[in-house]
């Protein structure tokens, strides 16, 4: 069922809200924690090794009653089913959306135009697996024989941000003795620097663009067509040091790669959405297809879990109503993701996508203005860093940012007292947080009445602590599938598609039309505002100059 054509903000379920936020909106995390002595245990909930701690938010069991009430009210039971189901709910490109069927099991069925896609889904899985094992076995060899001992992956937006977070996360459980990189800028430097000190005859690229013409992708992809048949002097190396992901046979061919060695994946994946598709091949070469399988059991898990549980215990449905109750009640523009785990130090920047890209949107499902705001910002750095730099505004400043806190009961690499310490860090600082601290209690320690305003606390600021026992490919895969299902949520609520991207368009569009005009050879005619020309002949004259 699609949401409901009256605005969100018009409706009794969030007139209801509005109403009780205006009660509770000055009600302090002290006060509640004071109030209720079991509130730390009770608002919590668990799912696909996630421990999922929401008690240190400025919600009551009212607050929450009202949201679960809104997203009944919204449709969201019948808006999941209709995603799992097939239907087409990305309404704009007419196109069904379905990630969660490329973590399907093998006799799953998820049908699409009347065809289950799940058999398909597992003989990509399949080819992918035997090629990653020929590459990293070293039965896979260049073009003059020698085992490959590089792997680039070419590609941008969802054809980079997934692979590289993922062989970061999982870099502990890579193949240590085989490069992976990633190229993704048009900038020149990008390249440059991921092949300087590469051997072409021992570096296998991945080009990773669905339909082989992206821009950006493309003209990295013929300079690294460039470079290696330089090196190794001779065409015909392309065709072993290079693969494609791509659905379009007749670009991959034209390019000079064989279509055994390429790889599809279908339209019903948007490109944010596709790490765990053939845009993961490159992560499937790092890690192997045994653990490549067990991040797709992670993904499915949680899957599971958002389609089945309750909404009162599912993670992702409070995931996201408590991202909707901060971002339309509070007025809160962003949201903190602060991983305290190395390996996840990309994990922010592949949220920025996920979630900025998907409800980024300023219309509804039926093109209605809408008269709320949508997606907040998302953005993250590691802890502890993040600690010594940002952290200053999250607890003192005007702001209001709600923090997600990711951190896990083992370490990876256990050095020393450094575990204890870091989970000493994270949990101080969702308590610092909550309660901060008094004037009285800064007084009481010795403080000059002067000093006292700098060093007090509001606190009152919210945060999510997520756990879990350790960083594994399963993990990662409920992390991600976890996102993924909250922003579903909240594009459910705010009634916009969460599954199409215009808005990357217009910009893309008026590049190719100035491409010509940076590069023409006589004086353009240049149809622009004053300002666009300008830059156009700047650019241009310094060019000449150099």
């Amino acid at each position: 069922m699609a949401p409901s054509q009256k605005s969100v903000a018009e409706t009794p379920a969030w007139q209801a809200l509005a109403k009780h936020f205006e009660q509770v909106r000055g009600i302090h995390l002290r006060e509640l924690f004071a109030a209720d002595n079991t509130r730390g245990e009770r608002m919590t909930a668990e799912a696909a090794g996630l421990y999922f701690d929401y008690s240190k938010h400025r919600v009551t069991d009212e607050t929450m009653k009202l949201l679960l009430a809104l997203a009944e009210a919204r449709g969201l039971r019948e808006r999941i089913d209709a995603m799992f189901r097939g239907d087409k709910i990305n309404a704009t490109e007419k196109r069904a959306v379905l990630h969660t069927a490329l973590r399907a099991p093998r006799g799953a069925s998820v049908v699409v135009d009347g065809q289950n896609v799940v058999p398909e889904v597992h003989a990509t899985l399949d080819r992918m697996a035997e090629f990653s094992r020929r590459v990293r076995d070293g039965e896979w060899k260049g073009h003059t024989g020698r085992r490959i001992r590089a792997v680039i992956n070419i590609g941008i937006g969802g054809s980079d941000l997934g692979p590289v977070m993922a062989y970061e996360a999982l870099h502990h459980y890579s193949m240590r003795d085989l490069t992976v990189r990633f190229v993704s800028n048009v900038d020149g430097t990008d390249f440059a620097e991921a092949t300087r000190d590469l051997d072409a005859a021992e570096t296998l690229f991945i080009i990773s663009s669905k339909t082989f013409t992206t821009l950006e992708t493309m003209t990295n992809a013929h300079s690294a067509r460039d470079w290696s048949v330089r090196a190794l002097g001779d065409e015909k190396a392309v065709a072993r040091h290079f693969v494609a992901v791509s659905t379009n046979a007749a670009e991959v061919v034209k390019f000079g790669i064989d279509t055994a060695n390429m790889f599809g994946f279908w339209d019903w994946v948007g490109g944010r959405y596709s790490m765990d598709s053939a845009i993961g091949l490159s992560t499937m070469i790092a890690i192997g297809p045994e653990n490549f399988t067990a991040m797709l059991e992670g993904f499915r898990a949680l899957d599971e879990h958002f389609r089945a549980a309750p909404f009162e215990r599912n993670l992702p449905v409070l995931m996201g109503l408590l991202a909707v109750w901060y971002n339309n009640f509070f007025g809160a523009e962003t949201v903190a993701v602060l991983p305290y785990e190395q390996y996840l130090k990309r994990f922010p920047a592949y949220l920025q996508q996920l979630t900025m890209e998907s409800n980024g949107k300023h219309v509804t499902l039926d093109g209605a203005v809408v008269n709320y705001q949508t997606g907040p910002i998302f953005w993250g750095e590691p802890g502890t860093n993040g600690q010594h730099s940002f952290y200053q505004m999250i607890h003192q400043g005007t702001k209001l940012i709600p923090c997600d806190f990711i951190a896990f009961d083992e370490p990876l690499n256990p050095l020393g007292r450094h575990h204890d310490l870091l989970i000493a860090n994270v949990i101080a600082q969702g308590e610092a947080l909550a309660f901060g601290k008094t004037a009285e209690q800064v007084k009481a320690e010795g403080a000059p009445d002067w000093l006292a305003p700098h060093r007090t606390f509001e606190g009152n600021r919210p945060s999510t602590t997520i756990m879990a026992r350790r960083l594994s490919p399963a993990t990662l895969g409920a992390l991600v599938a976890l996102y993924e299902h909250s922003v579903f949520t909240q594009g459910s609520i705010w009634g916009v598609n969460s599954f199409d991207q215009w808005g990357v368009e217009l910009g893309k569009a008026l590049a190719q039309k100035i491409i010509p005009e940076l590069e023409a050879a006589n004086e353009p005619a240049l149809n622009h505002d004053s300002s666009t020309a300008a830059l156009i002949r700047r650019y241009r004259k310094a060019r000449r100059k150099a």
